[in-house]
């Protein structure tokens, strides 16, 4: 029978199988011979064990669309990362950092900036602007007010979406509200999931109705860009694209080269200065990096 990992716990899968069910699974050795690891998100097959116990084992890991190191998913059709916008404020190098990683995957990224209503408007038009200006989607919402939830979801229909962001911007209450909003019926899941002593938090998948998943992932606080040089990193700045092959050098880093038009893009205020001060700073970490 084929489903879908929706949880990984203690050597444990959880996968919502083609009928309807949850069945608690153990992965067979020859995924440990072969190194390789099932992911929240991987379509499997499973051998049912025991059909009343809703017990089987996992026995194939079906081809992987994509895979995520952080958070560690597979199958993703799209990021959507919610910063909120005060109580937090936000930290931008760090919602930077998780869109070059996305673009690294080949995930396109939304960004959702939560909490609009602590906020004055034209900050919010400010970061609507600078987001927007890179190419990126940005929706606005207030999950305390239960604004936004329309758009988000015509965004995540028929998809399977990571959701992530930092501790504390809102992340559980819009995702409850859109589980809400979308009637799932969850009852079930969730029963199965908390069974025995497992509670820490892992990414899970949560099926949203027809061919839509939400994979909830955990809060980070940090992110950290690995498997990648510092003259790469230009490369996943969408906004320095249209530029790349009107610089005067060919492979300009857009830092200290004369005749850059990154750089003369910058002064003209075509490109968000806070992004580009981000790039500079990100620069240095990796080449720093690789001198250790």
């Amino acid at each position: 029978m084929e489903g879908k990992i929706i949880k990984g716990i203690a050597g444990f899968y959880y996968v919502h199988a083609k009928d309807g069910n949850v069945y608690e699974c153990r992965a067979r050795g020859i995924f440990r011979k072969d190194n390789q690891k099932p992911l929240v998100g991987d379509n499997v097959e499973i051998t049912v064990l025991d059909q009343e116990k809703a017990e089987g084992n996992l026995v194939k890991i079906l081809p992987r669309k994509n895979s995520l190191i952080r958070p560690a998913v597979a199958n993703v059709d799209q990021a959507f990362v919610i910063f909120a916008m005060d109580d937090p404020k936000p930290n931008f190098m760090l919602l930077d950092r998780f869109l070059i990683m996305m673009e690294q995957a080949g995930v396109p990224a939304v960004i959702c900036f939560n909490k609009k209503d602590l906020a004055e408007e034209t900050e919010i038009r400010k970061l609507y602007d600078t987001y927007t200006g890179c190419g990126y989607q940005v929706l606005l919402s207030s999950a305390l007010k239960e604004e936004g939830l329309e758009e988000i979801y015509k965004i995540l229909k028929g998809k399977t979406t990571v959701v992530a962001g930092p501790s504390g911007v809102g992340k559980s209450s819009l995702t409850n509200l859109l589980q809400k909003e979308v009637q799932m019926e969850t009852g079930e899941i969730s029963r199965k999931l908390k069974r025995g002593k497992h509670t820490t938090r892992h990414s899970q998948v949560i099926p949203a109705g027809e061919n839509t998943y939400l994979m909830d992932t955990p809060g980070f606080s940090s992110l950290y860009l690995t498997d990648m040089e510092e003259q790469e990193l230009k490369d996943y700045f969408p906004e320095f694209r249209k530029y790349d092959d009107q610089c005067r050098f060919l492979g300009c880093r857009h830092i200290h080269e004369p005749g850059c038009r990154v750089k003369e893009a910058l002064e003209a205020g075509e490109i968000s200065r806070l992004r580009y001060e981000d790039y500079l700073g990100l620069y240095e970490e990796l080449k720093e990096k690789r001198r250790y």
